[in-house]
C-alpha cells in the first residue's frame, strides 16, 4: 500500500475520494481490527496512513519523532516513512479546525469558548483554542462541567460541537439551544453528515456566524497531503477541493406553489447538471398506487402529508440529486429542517393568476382559494429558501439561474 487509511470501522469515510481530488497517488482505506494494527505498524509497508479511530493514541509508541502539535494533543492522525525507514506523525486535524474557525472570522483570543464534548476532537478543538489565547471550557455528560452547568455560561463567545449530536441518521436533535448564548460571536460543529444540522440551523435563524466539519474535514486532508508528499497543496486547489465534495453532498431542492412549475424546472436542471431529479409527488404516487386526489379522497391531507413526510426524509438526506418538492411540503417544520440539512433550497415564484391548478387538489378553488394558500405558505417558503428565483420567461432560464446561485453556494 502506498498511502491509506487505518482506522477499525470506515464505511462512511470521505478520505479516499478527498485524496483522489487532492493528488495523483494510491490511496486506500484499510479497516483494521485492533489485533492486527501491531503487525502492520511494524512491517510499515506503506509511505504515508492517516489514522482514526479508535488508533490515534495506539500508533504513537511505534513513531520515531512526532509534532508538536501532536505531542500537545497526544494523538497522531497522520503518518509518514522518512527516506530512512522510521516513522513521522502529526495531527493534521489542527490544521483543518483552525482554517474551519478562520472562515467565520473566529477570534479566541481572551474568550470563553464553550467545547461540547471530551474526545478526540475535543482535545484538538481545546489545543487551538488554547494556542490562540482563548479559554476553553469542556461540556461534557460527565467530568467537570456538565450539562447541568451550561447556565453558568451563558457569557460563552464561541461554541464548538465536538460530539456526534445531529449526526446523520439521528439528524433531528441538537446538543444545545443556542438562545441560551445571547453572546455568541460564533458556532462550530465538526458534523459534515448533514452539512447543515440542526445547530447550524437555529445558528443561522439566530444570525450566528457558523460553520459545519466539512471544512475541517478537507483541511486536514490538504495538510495530510502536503506531509505524504512534502509539497504544499496550491489555496485554489484545496477551494475546488472543497467546492466538489460540498458538491457531491448537496443537493438541489425546489420549494413553491402549486404550478409553479418545479417539476418542468428541475427536468431542465437534471439536464443543465446531469443529476436524477427525484419528484418526491411521484414518489407518493408510486408507492402508495394511488393518484394524489385519490389519496386525498380516501386518507385526506393529514393521511397525504404523513406519506409525503416519510418519503421526503428518507429521499432528502441522500445527497447529489435535484428534490422536486410538493407544494406544501414546507408545512411541516421537520421537513423545512431536513431540506435544508444537505440542501441549496430555490424557492420557484411565479404570479398567483399563473399557477397552474388543473389536477390538485388544495388548489381546486379557483384563484381566491390559490392565494389564501399562498398567504399562508409565502413565510414558510421564505424561511426554508435559500434564494428566489422567479419562474416567468422559460423553465430553461429559470433553471439557468438556480444552477448559477448553487454553484456560487457550494464555492462560499
Amino acid at each position: 500500500m502506498q498511502y491509506g487509511l487505518i482506522g477499525e470501522k470506515l464505511g462512511h469515510s470521505y478520505s479516499a475520494i478527498l485524496h483522489s481530488l487532492l493528488a495523483d497517488y494510491d490511496y486506500r482505506l484499510c479497516p483494521m481490527p485492533p489485533e492486527a494494527v501491531d503487525g502492520f505498524m511494524r512491517d510499515r509497508d506503506f509511505q504515508g496512513i492517516n489514522v482514526t479511530i479508535p488508533y490515534k493514541k495506539t500508533v504513537i509508541p511505534y513513531l520515531a519523532e512526532t509534532g508538536e502539535t501532536a505531542r500537545r494533543i497526544g494523538s497522531v492522525n497522520t503518518v509518514v516513512k522518512r527516506p530512512d525507514g522510521t516513522l513521522y506523525g502529526d495531527n493534521t486535524d489542527a490544521y483543518g479546525f483552525t482554517r474551519m474557525g478562520q472562515s467565520i472570522g473566529a477570534d479566541y483570543a481572551g474568550k470563553k469558548v464553550l467545547v461540547l464534548g471530551s474526545g478526540g476532537t475535543s482535545l484538538t478543538a481545546c489545543d487551538v483554542v488554547r494556542q490562540a489565547g482563548g479559554t476553553p471550557v469542556v461540556i461534557s455528560r460527565s467530568g467537570e462541567a456538565t450539562y447541568a452547568d451550561l447556565p453558568r455560561h451563558t457569557d460563552a463567545s464561541y461554541l464548538i460541537n465536538t460530539t456526534p449530536v445531529g449526526m446523520y441518521p439521528n439528524v433531528h436533535a441538537a446538543p444545545v439551544d443556542l438562545q441560551q448564548f445571547p453572546r455568541l460571536e460564533g458556532v462550530l460543529d465538526v458534523i459534515y453528515n448533514p452539512l447543515r444540522t440542526q445547530l447550524m440551523q437555529q445558528a443561522q435563524a439566530l444570525g450566528i456566524p457558523c460553520v459545519s466539519g466539512l471544512r475541517m474535514l478537507v483541511y486536514q486532508a490538504v495538510r495530510a497531503c502536503e506531509l505524504f508528499t512534502g509539497q504544499a497543496v496550491p489555496p485554489e486547489k484545496a477551494q475546488a477541493v472543497e467546492a466538489e465534495l460540498r458538491a457531491r453532498s448537496m443537493n438541489l431542492v425546489l420549494v413553491g406553489m402549486p404550478g409553479c412549475g418545479k417539476t418542468t424546472v428541475g427536468e431542465e436542471l437534471a439536464r443543465l447538471t446531469g443529476r436524477e431529479a427525484v419528484d418526491i409527488d411521484a414518489l407518493i404516487v408510486k408507492e402508495s398506487g394511488m393518484t394524489i386526489p385519490e389519496i386525498f379522497a380516501v386518507e385526506g391531507e393529514t393521511g397525504f402529508r404523513e406519506r409525503e413526510k416519510t418519503i421526503l426524509q428518507r429521499e432528502a438526506l441522500v445527497g447529489g440529486r435535484i428534490i422536486v418538492t410538493g407544494g406544501g411540503a414546507v408545512k411541516d417544520a421537520r421537513n423545512r429542517a431536513v431540506l435544508r440539512m444537505n440542501g441549496y433550497v430555490a424557492h420557484i415564484t411565479r404570479p398567483v393568476e399563473k399557477l397552474a391548478t388543473g389536477g390538485r387538489p388544495l388548489s381546486a378553488g379557483g384563484l381566491d382559494t390559490v392565494r389564501k394558500l399562498l398567504e399562508e405558505r409565502a413565510p414558510l417558503y421564505a424561511a426554508c429558501a435559500d434564494a428566489a428565483y422567479a419562474n416567468e420567461t422559460t423553465p430553461a432560464q429559470c433553471a439557468q439561474a438556480i444552477r448559477e446561485g448553487f454553484d456560487e453556494a457550494i464555492r462560499a
